[in-house]
């Protein structure tokens, strides 16, 4: 997902709550109903392409729309990708327009930045990422909802001849003491022609029966569950044509010259295209065109390929990270004298490898050239206005005639917010290939998402701290090595300072421990492997880093982890009181149970704090199982409650399976892994118990999709250190054990 520090793409919004100020309200009709929503004022486009698209959509039907039969279709702002952002959406807008949860429905919206620019971002783009989107929706989704209640309240005031403040509002009817009721289909179409309200009143907290409601489940789940949900991969067009790519087998290779005559010759398939990423066989179906792209064959150029294994990558790393950095995050004090000095000094090299997203739909997209001459494309729009400029761009029509359908994705983890449209990209082009003369959709096949992706990053990080006498931590040092995610796109300028590239230190340069001499230096490696934001981004290793090497440093220094970090710590600080309620509500202070072994981590990421112990057992052949994690979690103001626990639930999952065995390996430049059977996200089996204590906030909400991430590797590695005595410091953990 994208990084916490993206917000400083716009500093004057970005450094701002979420206001009504900056936006526009208004309504208009739409059809036989009532369309509510906003423009925002001063918003700058991030892509100059995206500034013409941004005004090819009606300002105001942009928010809700509430049709003659009653139905509410909220327009998302936010991409879907089983994060919950639909649905957390849908509740706001439930809460203030009084609506029937049973009549929402959600559909994605996108190509307009006056509309739907992120304010976490600056509204600089359209974009779901950083666990942004109730911090982005927060005041303008609940503002619409609730001007729409206002418009509806007046309309039926109007038409009953009676006060508006005496109709009551509730589960989609309006209702006088009277007797007179009528639902929202009623008086849709004459709410569109009242007065947009100068006043819009959001309700009191203590009127909410949507925000915060326990009780309430996701409205899209009987379809996810009964395999209704559509996806892209689920889309079908008259004509359509199935499109599989065949990529270089090295990162940086290109199409020296191929002989498509035998895979021509294949029933089905109906053509064989270059494009710019290698060569797209094009078939009337999925199988025809694998089968077409295995008889292809291939001369690849390698001149400016990546031919390193992973081996040397990381040898190179180790040998990087013993220099001196070549820039520098974070200074604090003088960390030479207070090394110089410190009665104790530790040290250790952390090694973390590269990792695939491995989301369970791979990337897929539609491309169409309708009648009228409007490209329409379908997909995972993540960047919506990026892959917009992009479409229009490859398929050399305006903007306006292209149109985005905002399809919902079986997971991304970050993988579909490219700066490059990717798959979008190879759709369009295909299309254009053939002269679209069909509809095309480009399908991955797993193979391809394992070894054409894009991954998180590998680094290495040589980490020193002193002790004084006392204990106490009088300076930390930590050098990190590896790529840079914004190196080569669209925000390197504006986001890498002084040589660093904040996605690689966030986490590190941040830590909120009292350290008085604190250095954290970064040095960026030239490697050839695509590199991207995952689940977590910087946090996924510097995290670890942080809290396993902490508790290294509570040992030598013979003091409890939990209590040598809140030493650290302000009494009142969020960190310290998610820390205080995972130890209290695993009985920190007794016995963990027999067999079993207690780990504690703390991290900060996108806004929100997150305290984890896990407790872990091991078998008799010293077998590791992750048994049960007690999280606590200061997110803001819960929107929905039993979603925050599920995206805790999900993160500890997935960092879980990342630290116990996964791993993107190379040989002389070439991905090893091909599959799940290579590569290894976490089994239910392995799954441990986890409870997920939430801290009761009026804040606005702040991030929930990727907090529970960071802190799981360091927890689980603390806690075999006492269940085995062994450090954890090159992941993942089966690389260790099994060594």
């Amino acid at each position: 997902m994208l990084p916490k520090i993206m917000q400083q793409m716009a500093q004057p919004l970005a450094n701002a709550r979420p206001s009504r100020r900056n936006f526009l309200l208004g309504a208009a009709a739409a059809g036989t109903g009532l369309a509510v929503g906003f423009q925002m004022l001063g918003a700058k486009p991030a892509y100059a392409q995206a500034a013409t698209a941004s005004e090819t959509t009606q300002p105001f039907a942009a928010y809700l729309t509430i049709d003659a039969d009653g139905k509410v279709t909220v327009l998302s702002s936010q991409f879907e990708m089983g994060q919950g952002s639909y649905n957390g959406i849908a509740t706001l807008v439930a809460e203030e327009l009084g609506a029937d949860w049973s009549k929402i429905e959600v559909l994605g919206a996108a190509s307009n930045i006056k509309l739907y620019g992120n304010i976490a971002f600056g509204g600089a783009l359209q974009g779901t990422g950083g666990s942004t989107s109730m911090f982005t929706s927060w005041e303008r989704y609940r503002t619409a909802g609730a001007a729409a209640r206002q418009m509806l309240v007046s309309a039926a005031a109007q038409e009953w001849g009676v006060k508006p403040e005496e109709i009551k509002v509730e589960k989609g009817v309006l209702s006088h003491p009277s007797g007179k009721s009528g639902g929202f289909g009623q008086f849709a179409t004459k709410a569109a022609s009242q007065p947009v309200p100068a006043k819009v009143a959001l309700k009191d907290p203590k009127d909410w029966t949507f925000i915060g409601n326990e009780k309430l489940k996701r409205f899209d789940s009987a379809r996810k569950a009964n395999g209704t949900e559509r996806y892209t991969i689920d889309i079908k067009l008259p004509g359509m044509l199935t499109a599989v790519v065949i990529h270089p087998p090295l990162f940086g290779a290109k199409v020296k010259s191929f002989d498509a005559t035998k895979a021509k010759a294949i029933k089905g398939v109906v053509d064989v295209v270059a494009i710019p990423r290698g060569l797209a066989v094009v078939a009337q179906h999925m199988w025809a065109a694998m089968k077409g792209r295995d008889a292809v064959s291939v001369v690849w150029d390698e001149t400016g390929a990546e031919k390193r294994g992973t081996d040397e990558l990381m040898a190179s790393y180790r040998e990087s990270a013993g220099k001196a950095p070549q820039a520098t995050a974070r200074n604090d004090g003088d960390v030479t004298k207070a090394f110089a000095g410190a009665a104790k000094v530790l040290e250790a090299t952390y090694e973390f490898p590269y990792l695939a997203h491995a989301a369970l739909e791979p990337l897929n997209a539609v491309a169409h050239m309708n009648a009228e001459g409007v490209l329409e494309v379908w997909g995972g729009h993540q960047f919506p206005d990026v892959y917009h400029a992009t479409a229009a761009k490859i398929a050399g029509v305006p903007p306006e005639k292209v149109k985005l359908h905002v399809m919902k994705s079986g997971g991304s983890f970050g993988r579909r917010a490219v700066f490059d449209a990717d798959v979008i990209a190879e759709a369009v082009t295909v299309a254009k290939a053939i002269g679209f003369k069909a509809p095309v959709k480009v399908q991955w096949t797993r193979e391809d998402d394992m070894q054409a992706g894009r991954y998180r990053p590998a680094y290495v990080h040589k980490v020193k701290a002193g002790l004084d006498k006392d204990g106490k931590l009088i300076a930390w040092d930590n050098h990190i090595v590896g790529q840079s995610i914004m190196r080569g796109t669209a925000f390197e300028q504006g986001m890498v300072k002084n040589g660093v590239d904040p996605t690689s230190v966030e986490g590190a340069s941040n830590l909120p421990y009292a350290i008085p001499n604190q250095k954290i230096g970064l040095t960026t490696t030239d490697v050839g492997v695509p590199v991207l934001w995952w689940r977590s981004v910087g946090s996924t290793h510097t995290a670890y880093v942080a809290e396993a090497f902490l508790d290294e440093v509570a040992e030598a220094a013979g003091k409890d982890p939990v209590a040598y970090r809140l030493s650290m710590l302000e009494p009142h600080d969020r960190h310290s009181v998610v820390l205080k309620l995972a130890a209290e509500k695993i009985g920190w202070d007794k016995p963990a149970p027999a067999g079993r072994f207690r780990g504690v981590a703390v991290a900060e990421s996108f806004g929100s704090v997150v305290a984890q112990i896990a407790e872990v057992s091991v078998d008799g052949s010293g077998g590791i199982k992750v048994e049960r994690v007690v999280a606590a979690v200061d997110c803001g103001l819960t929107v929905n409650p039993d979603q925050v626990r599920a995206q805790v639930e999900g993160g500890i999952g997935f960092g879980l399976g990342a630290i116990m065995d996964e791993a993107v390996t190379l040989t002389a430049g070439a991905v090893d892994q091909t599959n799940y059977d290579a590569y290894h996200p976490l089994r239910i089996d392995a799954m441990p118990k986890v409870e997920v204590h939430i801290l009761p906030s009026s804040n606005p909400p702040s991030g929930i999709g990727e907090p529970g991430v960071p802190p799981i590797g360091p927890a689980v590695a603390n806690a075999v250190f006492k269940a085995t005595g062994k450090r954890i410091r090159m992941l993942p953990f089966s690389k260790t054990m099994n060594a």
